[in-house]
């Protein structure tokens, strides 16, 4: 750091010279070649400063003399402004901005305390929001890098990345320190539209406060946050609130699994219909497959959960109570497995039937071949034995109009005949298979 405040220093003074150099001497338009310099030389800074993490340019203005550090901080991209205001000292902040405060960004943090058995979220916007607050639960949405660092350092402890956390093997995901802090990292489902996947939330349990991070909005938050809001009791303590996101993720889970009964019963009353065209059964397939993905996706989310309560019982950290709650959430997960795995067989049923339909309109179409070619096969031998010609022998002497027509009409009797007789013999093969 020593190294690049020297190089950040030596570019100011470096300006500073050419300025003073450029401004000493007489030219035509000094003007405009002095603004031509200052720019030259504020866009290399602020290509450096571009380049650097927000916490070495907090650390950077932290190094540098005052002076120099209120030249730099109006070059800093007023989108980082913000960020490098969580890292850097309260001093240097004090002199670089004025005495602002960095601010949370909106629904970024969300804190909650506990009030006659109902949490009340208090409002969050700064740093001084913070100073003498005891909340149960810290839910951060989105939080950026410097403001992790500075809730944690504010509650001491370490707040990660929850997208960082997904490289994790499933074993480092639940974890206790030596301090007695609970490291937890899950996956909630999102369904959405159509449009289903896993978003990985962090949570950790420390010194009585409930920390979760995760960088997508979850319905089952807002859920879990407007039933402890409404009913009194619903939570005593941050484990509680822990358990019943757990349990809020199950009840979407099992909704979501409703939504797909709903889904494979129109699917299922459509493949077994009286037929099907090839295009409907691709939109067919396309739908189970969807449903198929959702499917995994639940049973993948429910079983995550499954080890995450496992976890919390086997910390010996819960009260009796919790206990109880945990194992009906449990039980509530066991009865889903049944469902999903119904569901399962249900998919490949419905996928088979869809395959045959396909498979039964191709072999109609080859039936609808054969007969063609076999009804054509006796015009081609008469057509070849004939020679379809005026001078043959069997047309020797009759005009050729005549001679045509008659083939032509002897070809058109004998398809008719022959195709009778195929139908025919098919009717009466399907007499003798319903007698036997």
């Amino acid at each position: 750091m020593n190294v690049l405040a020297d190089k950040v220093s030596e570019l100011l003074k470096k300006q500073k010279r050419v300025a003073g150099m450029v401004h000493n001497q007489s030219m035509p338009r000094q003007a405009m070649v002095e603004t031509l310099v200052q720019r030259q030389h504020l866009a290399e800074l602020q290509t450096l400063l571009q380049q650097l993490p927000v916490t070495d340019i907090a650390l950077l203005l932290d190094a540098l003399p005052i002076e120099e550090g209120r030249q730099l901080w109006p070059l800093i991209a007023p989108e980082r402004q913000n960020d490098v205001l969580w890292e850097v000292s309260d001093t240097r902040r004090e002199m670089l901005a004025d005495g602002r405060e960095p601010v949370f960004n909106e629904s970024q943090m969300n804190a909650f305390v506990l009030v006659d058995g109902r949490l009340r979220q208090i409002p969050i916007e700064g740093r001084k929001n913070l100073e003498g607050a005891s909340p149960i639960w810290i839910d951060l949405l989105g939080a950026s890098n410097a403001e992790r660092n500075y809730v944690g350092s504010h509650f001491g402890l370490t707040l990660p990345d929850p997208d960082e956390l997904t490289d994790l093997e499933i074993s480092a995901r639940y974890q206790i320190e030596d301090n007695g802090d609970i490291h937890l990292h899950s996956n909630f489902l999102l369904d959405r539209e159509g449009l289903s996947r896993s978003v990985p939330v962090a949570f950790i349990l420390h010194k009585g406060v409930l920390f979760s991070l995760r960088n997508e909005d979850l319905p089952v938050f807002r859920l879990q946050r407007r039933r402890a809001r409404t009913q009194p009791g619903y939570v005593s303590d941050c484990t509680d609130v822990l358990l019943d996101l757990f349990g809020a993720d199950v009840e979407y889970s099992a909704d979501s699994l409703e939504d797909i009964y709903a889904t494979l019963g129109k699917v299922g009353r459509q493949v077994l219909s009286e037929a099907i065209s090839d295009r409907e059964a691709a939109g067919i397939l396309g739908a189970i497959a969807e449903e198929e993905d959702l499917n995994g996706r639940i049973r993948g989310n429910i079983l995550d959960t499954q080890r995450a309560i496992n976890f919390l019982i086997r910390s010996k950290t819960m009260t009796s109570a919790q206990l109880d709650d945990g194992s009906q959430i449990l039980r509530n997960i066991d009865s889903l497995n049944s469902h999903t795995s119904f569901l399962f067989d249900k998919i490949n049923f419905l996928m088979d039937a869809t395959i045959g339909f396909i498979n039964i309109n191709q072999n109609k179409r080859i039936n609808q071949l054969t007969v063609l070619g076999v009804v054509f096969t006796p015009i081609n031998i008469l057509a070849g034995m004939g020679g379809m010609s005026e001078f043959s022998m069997m047309t020797q002497g009759i005009p050729w109009p005549i001679a045509y027509a008659v083939f032509l009409l002897g070809a058109a009797l004998i398809g008719v005949l022959t195709f009778m007789a195929l139908k025919h013999l098919e009717t009466r093969q399907l007499r003798l298979k319903k007698s036997r």
